[in-house]
């Protein structure tokens, strides 16, 4: 034999139930309220934009972001010559944080298309 509820928890159940699926939001006196705050999403690999650009590439995997190392990138791509691109801690943390970084390259003193440099952006989607 099933135990039988009374009115009250019958009630008390029914509401419970019914705030399950609820998402709460509590205001102070003031107006201002308080919700959930979403989950983040995982980083994702980050390609930069590189200025004045010639066969350069520049990735940042999320791998890289997630570890949170400070680290130097070669953005040689199939480019005749090499440039690197310092990335530090702080700036993984702002990639992090979806907010763009950019960064200038080292220059190159020894190739065809003179001494240069390059900016290299990267915006998180």
């Amino acid at each position: 034999m099933s135990p039988t509820l009374t009115r009250r928890e019958f009630t008390l159940d029914g509401a419970l139930a019914l705030l399950a699926g609820c998402v709460i939001t509590i205001s102070d006196a003031c107006g201002s309220s308080t919700s959930p705050t979403p989950a983040s999403a995982p980083p994702t690999d980050i390609n930069g934009t590189i200025s004045a650009n010639h066969n350069h590439v520049a990735l940042i995997t999320a791998a890289q972001i997630t570890a949170g190392n400070a680290l130097s990138l070669t953005i040689q791509g199939t480019a005749a010559h090499n440039h690197t691109v310092a990335i530090s801690q702080a700036d993984l943390t702002t990639l992090r944080n979806r907010q763009v970084v950019s960064r200038e390259s080292s220059t190159d003193l020894s190739n065809t298309f003179g001494n240069h440099s390059h900016t290299v952006t990267f915006t998180p989607a």
